[in-house]
């Protein structure tokens, strides 16, 4: 069955604990592009993830991230169209079961729970490698620290957490054009490089990228940009969220798309060798390139581009996980924990929830578990696109709300293409994945659907702005 879009209940009919319900709209299309974009974190995907992609893909990587980034403008049309329509802290999950049903929804904010959960404590983790040229300490503990860190900032509000992640972003946008120079004025090889398709195999080999090692490979490609959903979880904190939406998703994209895509062309470009792109040493790269000082600030620029990552999913994930307390997805206790709003106007039990968690998960091995988040996303999307091609039929077709162009030609081409990206991934990640939302589906069966009446019913707050 689907739900209906409709007001949130009055907070004296609820069980929140302290009778509030509703975050406070606080921050316009800069603060929330800033915020944003931190959750994007170019910089620290630049010297986090990049470089693995690096080590699959070697030449091929500026080529598969800007072909992720051309089919990411489909998926932000999407998210752009249903976050104004609707305006949810629950993000993708509400826009989901609203449009396309509750079972649907959930299934989506399950996957969208793997994304929070692995992302923040594996970008933590990678703290320690870029703090090295002042203190050598356990990945593990830095990136615990950076947790903890993370959460407390978390608890502040939210116009503060803008400025402080506003600041952090000019240092890693720095960084990232430091690298981006250094690489094009000490390039080894032309644009040409760039589409050669080849990476450094064993024993000094040249071992050819395959077209089907770019599809594999998209699914890291999305979750490169993927953090301009962002813009989503903040819509009920947004003071114009009809408008700012769609503003804050398609600058966002834009803007790291950019501050990503420009490096990469120029790392691949300025490396001396393919071993040496493929190894993918980018800190040791920029050394070689500059010197030891130049080295240890764009270092230090990353390490706290991850601290403000940190900070920023740590905000977005404790949005999510109140929303879907305030939706009742949880035995009424946990709902009335969840949902219980701070003195500065943040969601802090739930912020506590997704901090100190995280913060034990750095001393878990979570290297296997990229995959499982590429494929998370990937799914993710294609079920934010069924729901953007269901989104103008009945009483939604005349709602106020920012549409795409070329609809519904961009949700039926992006269905197809991700679906595609996603029986291609790894059987071992597609059967992690499907064993958990296998799991979830049944507690939806078993909890959920007999209380139908009362769980899991998704609101839209009734202060939302035109």
């Amino acid at each position: 069955m689907t739900d209906t879009l409709r007001p949130a209940e009055p907070a004296s009919a609820t069980e929140t604990g302290d009778g509030q319900r509703k975050l406070k709209r606080s921050i316009g299309v800069v603060g929330g592009t800033l915020l944003t974009l931190s959750c994007v974190t170019p910089a620290s995907t630049l010297f986090v993830v990049v470089p693995d992609l690096f080590g699959t893909l070697g030449t091929a990587t500026a080529l598969t991230i800007a072909i992720g980034s051309v089919l990411c403008i489909a998926v932000a049309f999407c998210y752009a169209e249903l976050g104004t329509l609707i305006p949810s802290a629950g993000g993708e999950y509400a826009m989901v079961s609203t449009l396309a049903g509750r079972l649907a929804g959930w299934l989506v904010f399950v996957l969208s729970l793997l994304v929070v959960v692995i992302v923040p404590p594996v970008i933590a983790m990678g703290t320690a490698d870029y703090i090295a040229p002042l203190v050598h300490v356990d990945p593990a503990l830095t990136g615990a620290g950076v947790m903890l860190l993370a959460t407390l900032a978390g608890l502040l509000d939210l116009r503060a957490n803008a400025w402080i992640t506003g600041v952090f972003l000019v240092l890693e946008v720095i960084a990232a054009a430091v690298v981006a120079v250094l690489g094009f004025s000490h390039a080894h090889r032309g644009a040409g490089s760039l589409v050669s398709m080849q990476v450094a195999g064993a024993h000094g080999s040249v071992d050819p990228v395959t077209a089907a090692l770019v599809v594999s490979g998209l699914a890291i490609a999305l979750f490169v940009t993927q953090g301009f959903s962002t813009a989503v979880y903040l819509s009920e904190e947004l003071e114009h969220p009809r408008r700012d939406v769609a503003r804050t998703v398609l600058a966002t994209l834009a803007i790291s798309t950019v501050i990503i895509l420009v490096p990469v062309a120029a790392i691949t470009m300025g490396a001396t060798d393919l071993k040496e792109l493929t190894g993918g040493d980018l800190s040791a790269m920029v050394t070689a390139w500059s010197n030891t000082a130049v080295g240890t600030f764009v270092s230090l620029c990353v390490a706290l581009a991850i601290v403000n990552a940190g900070i920023v999913m740590v905000i977005q994930n404790s949005r999510v996980l109140f929303a879907s307390a305030r939706d009742k997805a949880w035995p009424t206790p946990v709902n009335g924990l969840l949902s219980r709003l701070g003195r500065f106007g943040s969601p802090w039990v739930a912020t506590l929830t997704v901090g100190i968690p995280g913060a034990l998960l750095c001393f878990v091995d979570l290297d296997t578990l990229y995959g499982v988040t590429g494929v998370s996303v990937t799914a993710m999307y294609l079920l934010v696109a069924v729901a953007a091609l269901l989104g103008r039929r009945d009483g939604h077709r005349h709602t106020p709300a920012w549409r795409m162009p070329l609809w519904p030609a961009l949700p039926v081409l992006l269905i197809a293409v991700l679906g595609y990206v996603l029986v291609q991934q790894d059987p071992a990640y597609l059967l992690w994945t499907g064993g958990i939302t296998a799991v979830a589906t049944l507690y939806w069966a078993l909890y959920l659907r007999p209380r139908r009446d009362t769980h899991w019913l998704v609101s839209l707050p009734e202060d939302t702005r035109s």
